[in-house]
């Protein structure tokens, strides 16, 4: 009896300990990084490459495991909805965090009130580029080829609510241009059917469009991100070439269940930043084409307002379609 009450009383003790008392301990166990795609699209692989290093890091081990389905959204109700313990985390687009809100209003969750942000990963840009037969060499003659072509210029994406579609229409509003969107199952194909000539223009990631521009095929016109794109120094962005403040950046985030204690929150960013910044690491991200990026937890989050509400205000200005 008297060994059962002991039991029984130290229990009690550790339910009534503070969470960050009890985070001192962490981790306890394997930590689960949920990713919302496939194995071997980008988010996969940029969580993979720093897998090792951050399980060394934490000294536990990281296993990755792919939700995928519906842009990533259904791997972020997954989290949004795990023990808040640090043990679950997920690897998170800009689709999930500030661009779904906008195009599903049945959303089973809210950015920006059901995770705890951690680190920003990686942040990449994309690049318009274009096919031999556009008379356009910059920017300025894109836009205006494109507003004197009856119908406008096409430009494919790999998707709608993609940060290509994103890229374009911002591009779009920005500069008055007539550009018409044409949505694709992916990347891939878009820029197949761009090498083909059966679309004139496509808003590609720079790991995508590089090889091409380098090799003669395809015509670069502008980086969309804040600075020119490391794959492409002599691309200049949008932004220099006459539309200031410009920039349209896909990135990826490690966000936590809400209330995950402070304390399991730092020892995340501090093992996070600290792979991030590995020279191994670091240098096989940049190789993808991605550029690391690590934050404080509270840059991260004005980061995700930030996109959400730029996002917003451009898919509503753009008339994406809402699915209701």
């Amino acid at each position: 009896m008297k060994v059962t009450i002991a039991l029984v009383s130290a229990f009690a003790a550790f339910l009534v300990m503070p969470a960050n008392a009890r985070a001192q301990t962490y981790p306890s166990r394997p930590i689960t990084l949920v990713v919302g795609f496939a194995p071997g699209g980008g988010t996969d692989t940029v969580a993979r490459v720093m897998q090792k290093r951050l399980a060394e890091y934490l000294g536990q081990s990281v296993v990755v495991e792919n939700r995928a389905g519906a842009g990533g959204t259904i791997a972020a109700d997954v989290v949004a909805r795990a023990n808040s313990d640090g043990h679950t985390i997920l690897l998170a687009t800009i689709a999930a965090l500030a661009v779904a809100p906008h195009l599903n209003s049945k959303l089973p969750y809210n950015p920006l009130r059901d995770f705890a942000p951690i680190s920003m990963a990686t942040v990449s840009g994309n690049v318009l580029v274009v096919h031999p037969s556009v008379q356009a060499k910059t920017l300025a003659e894109y836009v205006k080829e494109a507003n004197s072509r009856p119908g406008g210029i096409p430009y494919g994406t790999s998707g709608v609510g993609s940060a290509g579609n994103l890229a374009g229409e911002l591009f779009r509003l920005t500069a008055k241009a007539n550009l018409v969107h044409v949505p694709y199952k992916g990347g891939g194909p878009a820029m197949s059917d761009l090498l083909g000539g059966q679309i004139p223009s496509v808003f590609a990631s720079a790991t995508t469009a590089t090889p091409q521009v380098k090799a003669g095929k395809l015509r670069a016109l502008g980086a969309t991100g804040s600075k020119r794109s490391a794959a492409l120094p002599d691309v200049p962005t949008i932004a220099e070439q006459g539309y200031p403040g410009y920039e349209a950046t896909n990135w990826y985030a490690y966000v936590a269940p809400a209330k995950t204690p402070r304390n399991i929150v730092a020892r995340l960013n501090t093992e996070i930043v600290r792979t991030l910044r590995d020279p191994e690491t670091h240098e096989a991200i940049l190789k993808l084409g991605e550029e690391p990026t690590p934050s404080t937890p509270e840059e991260l989050a004005r980061h995700i307002e930030r996109e959400h509400a730029t996002w917003g205000r451009v898919i509503k200005e753009a008339g994406i379609p809402v699915e209701q």
